[in-house]
């Protein structure tokens, strides 16, 4: 006799039993669903009003989080998009401009972001893949199932808060590529151990760490990559194939032995390895369009060509 079919002929459709669990795991799911309701408080950044020709509301938000610090926003200040003159476009002007509007076709139209898109993409797959696919390896590892969930439970909290602190420190390209490449060198090492149980766990705790904060640094890093007017749709595409990434995590695991280990190994070397292609994002300029990423990469295009003749010369 199945359980369900248990349940319902002995013990009652839902009784007693099911209705407390019914309440803990509602009040659980509550808890985590808190951040949805502080959204709703939360203004959209100024850049954002920008794009969408808004000016006076971009100025609004501007002026909250100076007093919020304590500070102000002197006297004729404006904010203006790339390329534009603050001074010589006026509110009545900028607000009869439609507003900027792009999608996908846009970024993979542009050589820039389309590298980067595609980058960021192969990175959030196997990100995604390689953390996902270590969490259900567990059952693999033949080790105490609730001790594994725990110990990879804990790993994600000091990942989380080293990669914040190291975040300008170190810089975002570096710290990707490093905690890719720490992921996968642990996934390997673990996929040789054999039948060392113990250090076979440690291993995948060491790669859930490293990939928790490759997914902590992904967040900051592939948002600063884009400008104002295309980030969303980006974002979106990271999202997509990081679902895509999850999906493929368990046809993997069901191969058991060392074969995940030696999968996400490699996947998270190659991750590393891709983010070479990526440039660092610190201290650097963030734009609202496309036309304002595009003339900076012009510019530091050629201040490195002038750089390599005066050096080779």
């Amino acid at each position: 006799m199945g359980i369900d079919e248990m349940l319902e002929r002995h013990a009652g459709e839902f009784g007693p039993w099911q209705l407390r669990h019914f309440v803990l795991t509602s009040l659980a799911w509550s808890l985590s669903a808190f951040h949805t309701m502080v959204v709703v408080f939360a203004d959209r950044e100024p850049r954002w009003y920008l794009v969408r020709r808004r000016p006076a509301d971009a100025m609004r938000v501007m002026h909250a989080i100076a007093a919020g610090n304590g500070r102000s926003i002197p006297d004729g200040v404006s904010l203006a998009l790339d390329g534009s003159s603050s001074s010589s476009s006026t509110e009545e002007e900028a607000t009869a401009t439609p507003a900027i509007t792009l999608s996908v076709l846009d970024v993979l139209r542009a050589p820039i972001t389309r590298a980067r898109l595609c980058v960021t993409v192969l990175i959030n797959f196997i990100t995604s893949m390689v953390y996902y696919g270590l969490s259900l390896n567990v059952t693999n590892l033949n080790t105490n199932l609730h001790i594994n969930v725990v110990l990879n439970a804990a790993a994600e909290v000091p990942a989380f808060a080293l990669t914040t602190a190291l975040l300008d420190q170190i810089g975002r390209k570096p710290l990707t590529i490093g905690t890719m490449w720490l992921a996968g060198a642990a996934c390997l090492i673990g996929g040789s151990l054999g039948s060392m149980k113990t250090a076979r766990m440690v291993c995948a705790v060491f790669g859930i760490f490293a990939m928790s904060g490759t997914f902590n640094l992904l967040g900051i890093y592939a948002a600063e990559l884009f400008p104002t007017v295309v980030r969303n749709v980006a974002l979106g595409c990271m999202s997509q194939s990081a679902q895509l990434g999850a999906i493929l995590a368990p046809l993997v695991v069901v191969f058991g032995g060392a074969v995940p280990f030696a999968v996400f190994g490699v996947c998270g070397v190659l991750g590393g390895v891709i983010g070479f292609y990526l440039p660092e994002t610190k201290n650097r300029t963030f734009f609202e369009t496309m036309e304002g990423l595009e003339a900076d990469e012009k510019v530091r295009l050629r201040q490195r060509l002038k750089t390599n003749l005066n050096s080779s010369s």
